[in-house]
């Protein structure tokens, strides 16, 4: 089994910590977005979409994280807290995974690509009225993530770890990225991304946030990519 991984990627993050905290054999295939990996002819016959992370396990070949996650919680028989069967249970994981792709995931993914990818796009640094519209909107899903998902508990769904609380302590900490913490003055969050970590493990956790944390190393390879005028078209559509 390959996965086609870029750990600057929140998603790709979230399957590359699942995968070597439960120890499940697989090949890492690294593909680096800054450098327009995702371009190539070879990257394109594994995958149309040209996004990461991608599975391949023998001739099936599976894209989109949550689904990837999935498939292997059943492929390798974990733990049953991560996908929990019990209905009610598995239903708020469900719930937590619908909700992220366009809410906490969005917008600190935004608030990333305006301090660091829109200047090499775009010409430019982000306007200030976009930014400040980006860290609100981030605000207002983290406000959601504290006071709808994880309340009072220890974890998303109850006491103990579900796939739900690693896909969102990757996003939260995109924004670092930028230099920008997600969690200042947030407590409890910073309590359960505490108790994230200490699960999957300190030393991988931070580990896997090497590359995104090396914010010289990240544009120095933006600065040598000359596919992401590519990604004007998206640039204007997405932030206008």
């Amino acid at each position: 089994m390959e996965i086609y991984l870029d750990l600057v990627s929140p998603p790709c993050r979230a399957v590359y910590l699942f995968a070597e905290a439960l120890k499940i054999p697989y090949a890492f295939k690294k593909v680096e977005l800054s450098a327009g990996q995702q371009y190539t002819e070879e990257f394109g016959k594994l995958s149309v979409v040209r996004k990461v992370p991608v599975l391949k396990d023998g001739s099936f070949v599976l894209t989109e994280s949550t689904a990837i996650l999935q498939y292997l919680v059943q492929k390798c028989s974990v733990a049953d807290h991560w996908f929990p069967a019990e209905l009610q249970q598995r239903a708020r994981v469900d719930e937590y995974l619908s909700w992220q792709h366009l809410n906490l995931r969005s917008h600190c993914s935004k608030v990333f690509l305006l301090r660091t990818l829109y200047p090499f796009v775009m010409g430019s640094e982000a306007p200030k009225d976009k930014m400040d519209a980006a860290v609100e909107d981030m605000k207002q899903s983290l406000d959601l993530l504290e006071e709808k998902f994880l309340q009072d508990k220890p974890f998303i769904v109850g006491n103990k770890i579900s796939v739900a609380d690693v896909v969102a302590m990757v996003e939260i900490m995109q924004p670092l990225g930028a230099g920008v913490d997600a969690l200042d003055g947030r407590p409890k969050l910073t309590a359960w991304r505490d108790r994230v970590k200490k699960e999957l493990g300190v030393k991988l956790v931070d580990q896997a946030h090497e590359a995104l944390l090396d914010s010289s190393g990240l544009q120095q390879k933006m600065q040598n990519n000359t596919e992401l005028q590519k990604l004007k078209p998206m640039f204007l559509k997405y932030f206008r």
